[in-house]
């Protein structure tokens, strides 16, 4: 009987403090209970998703990799396709990391012979994109530049960047096949799509290059 009350006794006083206790929790704001518990998955992906401007500011800064080469990338293309590639690099060009773009008729070094000027557009920039058009694959010099982007990348990782336009997948270069492509159907999104390539191998080698040298 001593026990049963003394059950009765305590009873309100637990529910008491357990009142209290869901009292004072529902009252916190609810910011800090989010910032108590662990990231939830969505808040995670947005954020790996996302680049922040600190990440923009990190491949911009004057000590990151992103400098020890000339350019951020070499728009390999057909002289047929000039318009469409002008349109690119203005856009590549205008963006907030200012990326740096070899345009084979703008940059080139005149009296320069072309093979010379190939070869160092592949060697001086860090990613390659390859604008395959029906004009691109009867090129012998667009060809040849492919080549010298895979030679100098063979592992393919993410250097190489081919769009395709145009072009049906029978006719798609056979040394492609082992790499994603896009496929420019809307021109602004495949410029978009462009740019977040290039900036994502940017951002891979400068957080390569400082786990490096930490």
């Amino acid at each position: 009987g001593w026990f049963r009350r003394l059950l009765h006794k305590h009873k309100p006083s637990s529910v008491e403090s357990s009142l209290s206790t869901s009292h004072s929790a529902s009252s916190s704001p609810p910011s800090s209970s989010a910032e108590s518990s662990s990231s939830s998955p969505s808040t995670s992906l947005a954020r790996s998703v996302c680049p922040s401007r600190v990440s923009v500011l990190d491949i911009s800064a004057s000590g990151s990799a992103r400098w020890t080469k000339s350019y951020d990338v070499c728009i390999c293309h057909s002289e047929v396709d000039l318009e469409l590639v002008e349109e690119l690099v203005s856009y590549l060009e205008g963006q907030p990391e200012s990326f740096r773009c070899f345009l084979q008729l703008r940059d080139g070094t005149p009296g320069s012979a072309v093979v010379t000027e190939l070869c160092d557009a592949v060697q001086n920039s860090h990613c390659w994109v390859m604008l395959i058009t029906p004009s691109f694959l009867q090129d012998p010099w667009c060809k040849y530049q492919m080549h010298q982007a895979l030679a100098e990348a063979p592992m393919a990782n993410g250097r190489t960047i081919p769009v395709v336009k145009d072009v049906d997948r029978k006719d798609y270069p056979r040394e492609l096949r082992n790499l994603y492509y896009i496929y420019m159907v809307l021109k602004e999104k495949s410029f978009k799509q462009i740019r977040d390539t290039v900036f994502r191998y940017l951002q891979e080698l400068c957080r390569s290059s400082t786990s490096g040298t930490e």
